[in-house]
């Protein structure tokens, strides 16, 4: 509760089931327990996009939308029946939630569902002193996320009345071990303004083949030293549920 204050599930993934109590709990102890849509790794009902081809089939105008809809209902029946609530947050496993087609329907989808109390939705807007953090390939990659879709998922999140953060922090890439992702922290943590979210992806349990094994296993080894601890200290920074500061920006 005092480092880490939100986590999304992959609701078709192998852990959902075994993990799920454990979700249940963390939402309980105030913790955002957010969908982290998925059409490229674990989808529910569709076949596996790989990323590249679903941003070009999403930018001309190729995907099913029927198709997209049934997913994303899918995967929020899921996780409604799981956790036993709707989602706090829903983001998009590899930021595919910011992309044509799947941006659109996913906000009508959320507006119909939730109405007046929605979740909040991730934003990709890059804060440029905080990508530079990271060096030319860090900024090069949260530059390109942001540009496949920030801009145009915010003017639509407002239209619908759906919360969203301020800028994201945290995009890198994933080398450098534990010592490197402090530094990062640093860096983001001091460039951080109100109502930004730092994206990170700790663990210890590591699923068999999981690329990001080496990196989830550094950023928790960071996340949980005392290092860490004296670092938000030192920067005054405090951290908090993203649901909590955008309820007080209202």
């Amino acid at each position: 509760m005092e480092r880490v204050h939100a986590t999304g599930a992959l609701v078709g993934a192998p852990a959902w089931g075994s993990g799920v109590g454990v979700l249940r709990r963390m939402h309980s102890e105030g913790l955002d327990v957010g969908l982290h849509l998925d059409f490229t790794q674990h989808p529910l009902i569709t076949s596996r996009n790989k990323l590249r081809s679903l941003i070009v089939q999403s930018y001309i105008g190729r995907c099913d939308r029927a198709a997209v809809r049934a997913e994303m209902r899918a995967q929020l029946d899921a996780f409604e029946q799981g956790v036993g609530h709707a989602p706090t947050f829903v983001d998009g496993h590899q930021h595919v939630h910011q992309l044509p087609v799947i941006r659109d329907e996913l906000l009508e989808e959320l507006d119909a569902r939730y109405g007046a109390y929605p979740p909040w939705i991730r934003r990709t807007r890059t804060r440029p002193r905080g990508s530079a953090t990271a060096g030319i390939r860090g900024w090069l990659k949260a530059t390109t996320i942001a540009a496949l879709g920030a801009s145009a998922l915010a003017e639509s999140a407002r239209r619908h009345g759906l919360p969203q953060n301020r800028a994201l922090l945290g995009v890198y890439d994933f080398s450098g071990g534990a010592m490197r992702y402090m530094r990062l922290l640093r860096g983001w943590l001091s460039a951080a303004c109100e109502g930004d979210l730092l994206m990170c992806h700790p663990g210890r349990a590591i699923a068999q083949g999981d690329l990001l094994a080496a990196a989830r296993e550094a950023e928790y080894q960071a996340l949980a030293s005392r290092q860490f601890g004296q670092l938000i200290r030192e920067l005054g920074v405090v951290l908090w549920p993203m649901s909590h500061i955008l309820a007080d920006a209202d």
